[in-house]
């Protein structure tokens, strides 16, 4: 027997529209500023290896925050707690683009990652305990423009604002959508009494372990493949310091009374292997967001404003396809619409693995609008499915896990992804470096045209024109092991999200709310 839901006020949707626009402004600030990294880097006096931490302090305490915010709303109360954070957040950005040292950069993102990262999870939490069952599915579509679009057009936004306005235009983006933010939580939020007793009660053993662990393991990523990895000793000590302090939250967790995060969700079917989907859906979402500028980069010599433009492709058509989605799901079954979409994702990645120095924008057109598709389709129906029968107790638990465990993909997956590409750059050059030999016909007689060459345009010695065209020939190997390498990586991001569209194959239908229940 089904109950007939009451209607949903105008306040809820201003409050679950202002919630997700934060959410958006927090996810995209990790992408525009990446795009405009080298431009700050520059401005404040950084090097290449130490301008990382701008990225790294922002992501550290990003997923600190996340797991704890349900808790910190129920005791501050969720008005109290968004609107300060979201309004810290703002106070934060502007004090970025003013930023004159390497030093106040990395203190000042480290604040904005705190308070930016509490709004992606807040969000989420809203949407599955405001509305209800048949109305999740459009909340959860705004949600996916934060998941997906936001990671998408981040590049395109930074790319065109730093190459027309300068780097600190990126941080000042913020301010006019931001203010509207306010607006709308500052109207719509309810108020509620503080519990400021809860915090001699919190799970402090659980908070302390947490912090210690999830910010060890983000800062390994973010910095092992610089560092070489376990080669490193401060990279080494990182890793033992993140494995005892999470394998102990983990034990603290399900041994408490009334533990932070409730872990036991993550044994109930649907969120369980939704949460494996979701991680690997992360490594693929910022990994090819990572991947596909790096190519462009080094391989084509595109500017940041170029860049931006080709991924625009992957960003732009998602935002006239994914509010359609929850119209789909009322036709389709929800596990239809992800299986579907992550096997578009794949296959748009399956794309380029035939992929030569040649493959630039228009040759990336194709790959980027189906990917565009697969990830419009994946994200809305994925979240309704996994949080399906998700009681409002839990909720704060399971938006935490859910946004954290695509956040660690993200994560895991580009530092995976950068020590893969580096590897079998590695391996192409070994392999090609054999075959162009000075001992080989083939090879003298492209030596002798390029030589020729170099002397009818401007060189009058033939030795340092012996020399360019060895040089012209190691540079074009070089060229082209880092392509067979990129195209290595592209077919390794095809077989994550079929491993994803198979632990997706293993979801239950949602009961009679197939749509996007979660009641």
């Amino acid at each position: 027997m089904t109950a007939v839901a009451a209607p949903v006020t105008a306040r809820t949707w201003i409050a679950v529209i202002g919630s997700t626009l934060g959410a958006f402004m927090a996810v995209l600030n990790i992408q525009i500023v990446n795009a405009s990294l080298a431009d700050i880097q520059g401005a404040i006096g950084a090097g290449i290896d130490d301008g990382g931490w701008i990225s790294t302090a922002y992501l550290v305490a990003e997923i600190v925050v996340i797991p704890l915010s349900a808790w910190l709303a129920r005791v501050f109360s969720v008005r109290v707690y968004l609107l300060t954070n979201a309004a810290l957040f703002l106070a934060f950005s502007a004090a970025c683009a003013l930023a004159q040292n390497l030093g106040q950069m990395i203190v000042l993102r480290a604040f904005q990652g705190f308070t930016g990262g509490v709004l992606i999870p807040m969000a989420f939490t809203l949407i599955i305990t405001l509305l209800p069952a048949a109305k999740q599915p459009i909340g959860l579509a705004l949600f996916a423009l934060s998941a997906t679009f936001a990671p998408a057009i981040g590049p395109t936004i930074g790319g065109y604002l730093t190459e027309n306005w300068g780097w600190q235009f990126i941080f000042y983006v913020n301010l006019v959508p931001g203010a509207v933010m306010l607006g709308m939580l500052w109207f719509s939020l309810q108020r509620a009494p503080m519990q400021l007793g809860l915090l001699r009660t919190g799970d402090w053993a659980g908070i302390a372990t947490m912090a210690i662990g999830l910010s060890a393991l983000q800062t390994v990523l973010e910095e092992g493949n610089k560092d070489d990895w376990f080669g490193s000793s401060f990279i080494l000590r990182l890793s033992v310091v993140a494995a005892t302090a999470l394998c102990l939250f983990v034990w603290i967790e399900l041994k408490s009374s009334h533990p932070l995060l409730n872990l036991r969700l993550i044994l109930r079917r649907n969120f369980g292997f939704g949460l494996s989907a979701n991680f690997l859906l992360g490594v693929a979402l910022y990994g090819s967001v990572f991947i596909l500028p790096f190519y462009l980069s080094r391989i084509q010599g595109y500017n940041s404003e170029q860049i931006g433009l080709v991924l625009a492709w992957t960003g732009l058509p998602q935002l006239a396809l994914i509010p359609l989605v929850p119209r789909l799901m009322k036709k389709f079954d929800a596990r239809l619409l992800i299986a579907v979409g992550f096997a578009l994702f794949a296959g748009s990645n399956f794309i380029l693995i035939t992929m030569s120095a040649d493959t630039a924008a228009d040759q990336l057109l194709l790959p980027n609008v189906v990917r565009a598709i697969g990830q419009a389709l994946v994200m809305t129906p994925l979240s309704a499915v996994a949080t399906a029968g998700i009681e409002a107790a839990n909720a704060g638990s399971a938006s935490a896990l859910f946004n954290m465990t695509r956040n660690l993909g993200g994560a895991i997956g580009i530092a995976g992804l950068q020590t893969f590409l580096t590897k079998r750059e590695q391996f192409h050059s070994n392999v090609l470096g054999q075959s162009v030999s000075i001992f080989d016909e083939a090879t003298r007689h492209r030596l002798d045209q390029l030589t020729h060459y170099f002397l009818g345009h401007g060189v009058s010695d033939p030795s340092i024109a012996w020399h360019k065209a060895v040089v012209a020939i190691a540079n074009r190997v070089h060229q082209q092991a880092y392509t067979m390498a990129f195209a290595d990586t592209f077919y390794l991001l095809g077989v994550a999200l079929v491993a994803a569209l198979l632990s997706a194959l293993l979801l239950k239908k949602a009961g009679s709310t197939s749509a996007g229940g979660a009641h």
